[in-house]
């Protein structure tokens, strides 16, 4: 495809996280920035928070793998709200703010959208966790299965030391009860790029029976490409038209899970820094290009 720019060349930056020594776990941003350069972009990564980036130099930025961002949440959002003010930015501050908190399945909820059954308890909350099934507790920022660890009952005390811990560092804990379908089934994940389904995977259970809460977790167990069912595709358009003010969304990730009755559920609605798995589906990086260079104002 050839790009007529309003510019003589568009610059993009991909945010990301600073790995420090490590490798970026990030296997999908060489591929793209690649993709942006050859295709006649100026495409950089360059970490979130680097105090000596000019954001507004750039003609876009596209939030990818900012993978750090759920310790400093409110810093996140803060600095999601500066950069859009002085360039444009994707997905949208406002979107950024709201999808930062998992409280938005609150939301998802009242808008008749099928939900992962969710309780919240912020600090200062009694610890009233299930006596009759196995559950899940989360914080509601998080990524990579941070802070998360599946309980039973026979659990109680330990889950209550797992509160405690949250709630000592601020977060507010979510309660989900275990849905055992996730064990069968997995967990899909289904992505959206420039308003359209882009590609589908699955993975296995990430939360294994007496995992600690702040062990290591492998965040994308069995990863394979999958086809999702209509059921499937049905319930993520219902997420993704409930977000609150019907705003353009660059991409997105919904994570679906089968409830006990074996129909899908919202686990996630991933709109800040989803992992694309480019990596996994090569084929969609094309469309993923387009729509960036889309977005950066080529024509």
């Amino acid at each position: 495809m050839t790009y007529e720019l309003e510019s003589a060349v568009p610059r993009v930056a991909l945010a990301t996280y600073d790995p420090g020594a490590q490798p970026s776990k990030d296997r999908d941003l060489p591929m793209l920035a690649g993709a942006l350069r050859d295709a006649g972009a100026e495409a950089v990564a360059v970490p979130w928070d680097d105090p000596d980036t000019d954001w507004s130099g750039f003609d876009l930025v596209v939030i990818r793998s900012t993978w750090d961002y759920s310790w400093r949440a409110e810093e996140f959002v803060a600095w999601a709200e500066k950069c859009a003010a002085v360039t444009r930015l994707a997905n949208p501050a406002q979107v950024v703010r709201w999808n930062t908190d998992k409280r938005y399945l609150g939301d998802l909820a009242e808008a008749g959208v099928p939900v992962v059954p969710t309780r919240y308890l912020a600090p200062g909350d009694a610890p009233d966790l299930p006596d009759d099934r196995e559950y899940v507790i989360k914080p509601t920022s998080g990524a990579g299965a941070r802070y998360a660890a599946r309980y039973t009952p026979d659990d109680h005390d330990t889950a209550v030391r797992h509160l405690g811990r949250m709630h000592e560092e601020g977060l507010t804990a979510m309660v989900q009860p275990y849905l055992t379908g996730i064990d069968v089934s997995g967990e899909r994940a289904l992505q959206f790029f420039g308003g359209r389904f882009l590609h589908a995977s699955r993975k296995g259970a990430v939360l294994a029976p007496g995992t600690a809460y702040d062990a290591a977790k492998v965040a994308h167990p069995d990863l394979a490409p999958w086809s999702p069912t209509p059921a499937e595709l049905a319930v993520a358009e219902r997420a993704l038209a409930a977000v609150p003010g019907a705003p353009e969304l660059l991409y997105a990730r919904v994570d679906l899970v089968d409830g006990a009755d074996g129909e899908p559920r919202v686990m996630e609605l991933e709109l800040v820094e989803p992992n694309l798995f480019l990596f996994l589906h090569p084929g969609s990086l094309p469309v993923v290009r387009d729509a960036v260079l889309e977005a950066a104002g080529c024509e």
